[in-house]
């Protein structure tokens, strides 16, 4: 069956069915054994009445015996003699013998057999009693009919067996239909989803259930998931189109040069040229760098010893603004010693791009985080944009062009190494005005 429906009501139905069964097995069994017990109770007492007569004295002959359709009564001997029998009672077998080795035994025993009475032959609970008279032993035997209980018995089969079905039927009806209510909420959410698949619009939610049950769960976590699925897609999206903008320049120029050079070699300009075609490789390092991020790509750790490599950067990097290393202590990080080269190289990049006369870099250790901040003396960051300035091709004022800088991917670089590490980066205000970026990891 493909229908969760019709499998929990299969179930349940499958479940209550043996449970009914059971229940009625052991009704009947009881039912059965009651009865037995109350007509062995009955047997006894009518061996009792006769069992007083005898030792009372009364001559077996003369025992007033009841009737032998209702009570079948015999007496006999130790031996088996036939001592005295009801009226009309031809034959009892299977009713039980006391152990002759108890004497004066008061307690009866009870057996199932069959007594023919007038030519009849029926079932009956039988009841035997001993004792002695004058010295010889005899044995009072009793008998119940068990006709009426075999038919009580009987009905009660007939009614549980005819009410079974009725029983299965409403259990499957009734819990098909709560099945069905139960995942209406599902169905709803599939529908949804199908639909959101088929038009692509990812802006849609499934419908939220007001019970507070895995249904309702189950469809939160849905929109959550069609949330950052949005989100993703718009980030890919604005990724698509910035990359496509920022490629487009720097293809459109060194076309422009090339075409120029082909009509007029004389104007060819080579060193312009080949700043275009650099452009256009560090910002194709770099959009791959974010597409390797953005994939989840796993990267080796090892321990870095942070102020050794700022002081190696900026002993390989001299430029027209200095730069000095500020590192009192050790201290050690576990990373990626490539990506975090590139994350100082992107802070010295942006630093010396903004700077007028100087650059400092400091190394620092902050209870468990390893501190490194790049300060400059430039224009600094506005407040309201300290957050926005890790934001991929954000390039916040015109000293932020593309002939002046990048095209806007270095924070964001930064940002998404550190976040790699479990750190974070934030910008600030330097105590010379300029600009203050910071980055933490967690030390070793």
């Amino acid at each position: 069956m493909r229908s969760v429906r019709a499998r929990t009501a299969l179930s349940a139905t499958a479940v209550v069915g043996v449970a009914l069964v059971l229940a009625g097995l052991g009704l009947v069994l009881a039912l059965r054994a009651n009865l037995t017990g109350q007509a062995g109770l009955r047997a006894e007492v009518a061996a009792r009445e006769v069992a007083a007569q005898i030792a009372a004295g009364t001559p077996y002959d003369r025992l007033d015996l009841p009737d032998g359709d209702e009570y079948p009564v015999r007496v006999t001997d130790g031996g088996g003699t036939l001592l005295a029998v009801g009226e009309e009672v031809q034959r009892i077998t299977g009713a039980p013998v006391p152990d002759p080795d108890d004497d004066g035994d008061t307690e009866a025993e009870y057996g199932t057999g069959t007594a023919t009475v007038d030519g009849r032959q029926e079932s009956y609970r039988f009841a035997a009693l001993s004792g002695e008279r004058d010295g010889e032993r005899y044995t009072v035997t009793a008998g119940a009919s068990l006709t009426a209980e075999q038919d009580a018995v009987r009905t009660a089969v007939v009614f549980l067996s005819a009410g079974l079905p009725v029983m299965l039927a409403v259990v499957w009806t009734v819990t098909w239909l709560g099945a069905r209510n139960a995942l209406r909420p599902v169905e709803a959410i599939r529908a949804e989803m199908e639909a959101i698949t088929s038009s692509t619009d990812l802006s849609r939610r499934v419908p939220v259930p007001p019970a507070r049950d895995e249904v309702a769960r189950l469809a939160r976590a849905t929109n959550e998931t069609l949330t950052a699925l949005q989100a993703a897609v718009e980030r890919q999206r604005r990724f698509v189109a910035d990359a496509s903008h920022e490629l487009r320049s720097p293809i459109a120029a060194l076309r422009t040069e090339l075409e120029v050079a082909a009509a007029h070699p004389a104007l060819l300009d080579l060193d312009s040229a080949v700043d275009d075609v650099t452009r256009l490789q560090a910002l194709a390092s770099d959009l791959l760098l974010l597409a390797r991020f953005d994939a989840g790509e796993e990267t080796p750790m090892e321990p870095v010893a942070l102020d050794e490599l700022a002081r190696e950067k900026v002993a390989l990097r001299p430029g027209a603004v200095p730069v000095t290393v500020e590192a009192t202590e050790t201290v050690t990080v576990r990373g990626d010693r490539q990506g975090l080269e590139r994350v100082l190289d992107n802070l010295l990049d942006n630093a010396r791009r903004h700077a007028t006369g100087s650059v400092a870099v400091r190394v620092t250790r902050d209870a468990r985080w390893a501190v490194l901040e790049v300060t400059d003396d430039g224009p600094g960051i506005p407040e309201a944009d300290r957050e926005r300035v890790f934001d991929r091709f954000i390039r916040l004022d015109e000293s932020r062009t593309r002939d002046a800088g990048g095209a806007g991917l270095g924070l964001a670089i930064v940002r998404d190494i550190v976040h790699r590490h479990g750190g974070y980066a934030d910008a600030g205000s330097a105590p010379q005005g300029g600009a203050l970026l910071r980055v933490r990891l967690l030390s070793t």
